[in-house]
């Protein structure tokens, strides 16, 4: 009988999750971004679309030697999924939305173990920002660091300040959800320290 698969093959182009699943003291054995249509369907949920881009991050980064985990992080007001921000104009435009309000923020992980099992969990964290004025959006913006996130923030930076409340997991606001990943790990038997 050959010994169980020990590498960790992780999905996504997330300089985050790496440092995150590092906090677990796992060393992915490769890193590799799922190339994927991330559009979601007429009318998916944001519940739906977080866990299926997951699940098929993991499924195009197959490898049969290895465990894949892959994640994918949606922030929704509502049925809405607010785009990740590429542009100041939409980080802008989300940050007036949230500003003074709650969202949700759902950070969904699959795992396909090598012998083809798909086991996924989803996080969900309501965060509250306090009422932004046009200053204070005007200074995140000129501070960069929204390039790139979903909803146009970034929890682990300045935006800290600027929020009011969370109820749920940070680290699943940053992109992966640490408590989650590690009872999935646990559960497909990956070895864990």
């Amino acid at each position: 009988m050959s010994a169980p698969a020990k590498a960790l093959v992780l999905a996504s182009a997330s300089p985050r999750r790496r440092e995150l699943i590092a906090r677990l003291g796992i060393e992915p054995a490769r890193v590799t971004a799922a190339d994927i249509d991330e559009t979601p369907r007429k009318a998916e949920q944001p519940r739906a679309y977080a866990v299926r881009m997951a699940r098929e991050k993991a499924l195009a980064a197959a490898d049969p030697a290895a465990y894949v985990l892959a994640g994918d992080t949606v922030v929704a007001l509502g049925r809405r999924i607010l785009p990740k921000a590429e542009d100041e104009a939409t980080a802008r435009t989300c940050l007036a939305l949230m500003s003074g309000r709650r969202h949700r923020v759902l950070s969904a992980i699959a795992l396909l173990a090598p012998d083809g099992t798909l086991r996924e969990r989803l996080s969900e964290t309501i965060v509250r920002f306090k009422p932004l004025s046009p200053a204070e959006i005007d200074a995140y913006i000129a501070g960069g660091e929204w390039h790139g996130k979903a909803g146009g923030y970034a929890i682990q930076g300045s935006a800290e300040g600027l929020i009011a409340w969370i109820s749920g997991s940070h680290s699943g606001v940053v992109g992966l959800p640490l408590f989650e990943t590690r009872a999935l790990l646990r559960a497909a038997g990956f070895p864990l320290g």
